[in-house]
């Protein structure tokens, strides 16, 4: 685990919470998993085009959703899944919260 990781779950609790007055906290978090792991996919895609020659200005020689099952490794994965895990949680406290509220 790196510094990175850490930072990717800050940014993920962050937009989580700061989304939460407009939906729910799974909703929110969702969200916030969606935007990390688009952002990862897209930095795959950028690696595979970069490895076959791509230069900016030229389309990009990379299959439709090549960069979702090509080029992830255990960092990349842990950047989204890490996140992913903080905000479940997150998610799980508040409606435990909200449930021992009404009772």
């Amino acid at each position: 685990m790196n510094i990175t990781h850490l930072e990717h779950v800050f940014v993920a609790l962050l937009i989580q919470i700061v989304l939460l007055p407009f939906a729910n906290a799974r909703v929110t978090g969702a969200i916030a998993v969606a935007i990390l792991l688009g952002r990862e996919i897209a930095q795959h895609e950028y690696r595979l085009g970069i490895q076959r020659g791509w230069e900016w200005g030229e389309t990009l020689p990379v299959g439709m959703f090549e960069g979702v099952w090509r080029g992830w490794t255990l960092d990349s994965v842990l950047d989204v899944l890490l996140p992913a895990l903080a905000c479940t949680i997150v998610a799980t406290a508040i409606k435990v919260i909200k449930a021992k509220r009404r009772n």
